[in-house]
């Protein structure tokens, strides 16, 4: 078996999830996530789909944000609003992919209007086991901006989803930021406690903020959780889900620097650029973290090997 860094698409496709996860953590943190909007492509793009085009510019991972599992649509992808638009997805681009379920609490504290979610967004067995269904290598449980999603809720999710569908899927929790809960704001939004309360609910990886990304999330205090979860025996995310993926590329390239440096396993880009489209930030941040070797050989590889 090879590390993901080295893999075909025919190789990576075929893998178990055991596989997936021991390919991933022999790539020695140089794995990209790219996260792809559900609102839309760029105009420009007439016969491809975003996914496509951030598996051009490097992406290793593709993860679809506000995606309805019991609605499946991607704009650009044959059949898509059959079940096959993941399959197709997949076949299309080589990549793992993988989509976001948000915990939401029955109650919450938010200050601001809560975002109502389909219950096809929502963290539950039923829509964790159609995605299963649709084809995702992997789920993400976390929480986009004012949906009010906690750690609390995470954790119960986790647990959940775990024993429906652990064997099949990896499972990566966490919050990019505070989700609208302003009680897990700034440091508060992830601790070694939470931590370990999601590894012991079966979170095969730990999503944490990228340095820089939120208030008062340093690279020390990166490092430090980065660290702790793998004493625990798993692997981390670090994800920029603030907007600066569309950031000036001195800043990206600083952010990228920073997660290299904390010890992550993976660099997930957020999906928040001009008109949901940040292709060129992905091969900024992924000369940053593998030079241009790995990242040309990542971008000209055929799916058909």
């Amino acid at each position: 078996m090879k590390r993901m860094l080295s893999s075909t698409a025919s190789e990576l496709l075929n893998m178990s999830k055991e596989e997936k996860l021991t390919a991933i953590q022999s790539s020695e943190g140089r794995i990209i996530v790219s996260e792809m909007t559900m609102n839309g492509a760029p105009d420009a793009l007439d016969n491809a789909s975003i996914g496509e085009l951030y598996a051009a510019f490097g992406a290793d991972m593709l993860l679809l944000n506000k995606f309805d599992v019991f609605h499946p649509f991607i704009q650009n992808i044959d059949g898509t609003n059959s079940d096959d638009c993941i399959h197709t997805l997949r076949s299309y681009t080589g990549k793992l992919v993988g989509l976001n379920l948000e915990p939401v609490p029955d109650s919450s504290d938010l200050k601001t209007e809560q975002v109502q979610l389909c219950k096809g967004r929502m963290a539950t067995v039923e829509a964790a086991e159609k995605a299963v269904q649709l084809g995702v290598d992997y789920i993400v449980l976390t929480g986009n901006p004012d949906t009010g999603v906690t750690n609390a809720a995470m954790i119960e999710a986790t647990k959940k989803l775990k024993e429906a569908v652990g064997d099949k899927v990896i499972l990566i929790a966490g919050k990019m930021h505070a989700a609208g809960c302003l009680k897990e704001a700034g440091a508060n939004i992830i601790s070694k406690d939470t931590i370990k309360a999601l590894v012991s609910a079966g979170a095969d990886i730990i999503l944490l903020p990228a340095p820089g990304t939120v208030p008062g999330i340093t690279l020390d205090y990166v490092c430090d959780l980065v660290s702790y979860c793998h004493s625990l025996e798993v692997m981390t995310l670090t994800a920029i889900g603030t907007s600066q993926e569309d950031a000036d590329t001195e800043t990206l390239r600083h952010i990228a620097l920073l997660c290299k440096m904390s010890g992550t396993d993976l660099h997930h880009i957020g999906d928040a650029g001009h008109a949901g489209c940040v292709a060129e930030s992905i091969m900024t941040y992924s000369i940053v973290i593998r030079g241009k070797r790995h990242t040309y050989n990542r971008m000209a590889t055929s799916v058909l090997r």
